[in-house]
């Protein structure tokens, strides 16, 4: 029998909590169950109203919402969608949201408010549904990191120069969780791996602080891709938000092409974009890897990749917040095996040295 899903709407202002809940009730699949204004309210009204899904203000008075999901997910591991201003300050808390727990998070609208609106209902409405499936049972009872490095040691920084072209290209998609993901297998990995370039669903405005997040905790270099950057031993380039990344080949090197482009299966970037121009630039010298993430964006390219030599692999159901990306990639021939996240990091040290 249907059942919707029941949302918790926390956010300080009870203009924008009635808001958010006569939007999200405009859909039959989810029904409203309660709101909060605040943190303490909140964990009341979890306690009574059972919810399957919050949706939670970045910025509150009292405790803002990265200090309620670092109380509230080793305790009470609930999906949660993060509602963010487009402020710097507001990109850096969502950033450190989605590493306290949250699934996901929508933008505020800054500009032309009512047709902005309509767009950020219509997304939080769909995230909602993803949250939902989310598996985010890993969090029970663990210890939150604050300012999170790997368990095992990795050289520092600077170790190898940064200027030679590398063989291998390491490619990696995700969407749902990916930052998470991404960031527990880049800080496993040393400064002399072999260039990587990513694509995290993310909007513009989010990948350069995403990047420079990752840059201070990892060996490797991490940056927000520009045109035209090399791909080079010992560096990652995450593609902006907002713009289509390919991989292009010049005699020997590697480059990256960033581009203005239209969405592709609903994506900009898009995983199928890069790794379609990995299978057709890289070939056999590349290594593809699908995490975390709803729907099949990358799925066919990674076969196209396999096709043409490359070897590929999907993070595992078990250790992914939502197993739609992974799963499809696997069931279409891309993925030749499924990886547990923990171990997805040694895996590519043992490709990358075939």
């Amino acid at each position: 029998m249907f059942r919707p899903i029941k949302v918790l709407v926390v956010d300080d202002s009870a203009l924008v909590r009635d808001i958010i809940a006569k939007g999200l009730s405009q859909d039959p699949a989810i029904e409203v169950v309660g709101t909060a204004g605040d943190p303490y309210q909140a964990r009341d009204r979890i306690q009574e109203l059972h919810p399957d899904v919050i949706t939670l203000d970045v910025e509150m008075p009292r405790m803002d919402g990265v200090e309620f999901l670092r109380k509230l997910m080793p305790q009470h591991p609930l999906p949660v969608v993060m509602v963010s201003a487009l402020t710097e300050r507001g990109k850096q808390i969502t950033l450190e949201a989605l590493e306290a727990g949250a699934v996901d998070f929508v933008a505020k609208p800054k500009a032309d408010i009512a047709r902005g609106l309509e767009m950020m209902m219509m997304e939080l409405r769909t995230k909602i549904k993803i949250a939902s499936t989310a598996n985010v049972s890993h969090w029970k009872k663990m210890r939150p990191r604050h300012g999170h490095v790997a368990p095992f040691a990795v050289p520092q920084k600077g170790s190898k120069p940064l200027h030679e072209s590398t063989d291998k290209v390491i490619a990696i998609g995700a969407s749902t969780g990916g930052t998470e993901a991404i960031r527990e297998i880049l800080v496993h990995l040393p400064a002399s791996m072999s260039g990587v370039v990513i694509v995290q669903h993310m909007p513009a405005g989010f990948t350069r602080l995403f990047a420079e997040r990752l840059n201070s905790l990892c060996a490797m270099e991490v940056k927000e891709a520009a045109d035209g950057d090399r791909i080079i031993t010992g560096c990652a380039l995450i593609a902006p938000g907002g713009q289509q990344m390919r991989v292009v080949r010049s005699g020997g090197v590697y480059r990256v092409a960033i581009r203005h482009e239209p969405p592709v299966n609903g994506h900009c970037p898009s995983v199928e974009v890069l790794f379609d121009s990995v299978a057709q630039q890289v070939g056999a010298n590349a290594i593809g890897v699908m995490l975390t993430g709803m729907g099949a964006d990358g799925a066919d390219a990674m076969r196209r990749m396999r096709d043409a030599g490359a070897r590929c692999l999907a993070q595992d159901e078990a250790s992914c917040v939502v197993f739609g990306m992974p799963k499809e990639a696997y069931r279409r021939g891309g993925a030749e095996e499924l990886v547990p996240l923990s171990e997805i990091a040694g895996r590519l040290l043992e490709l990358t040295k075939k």
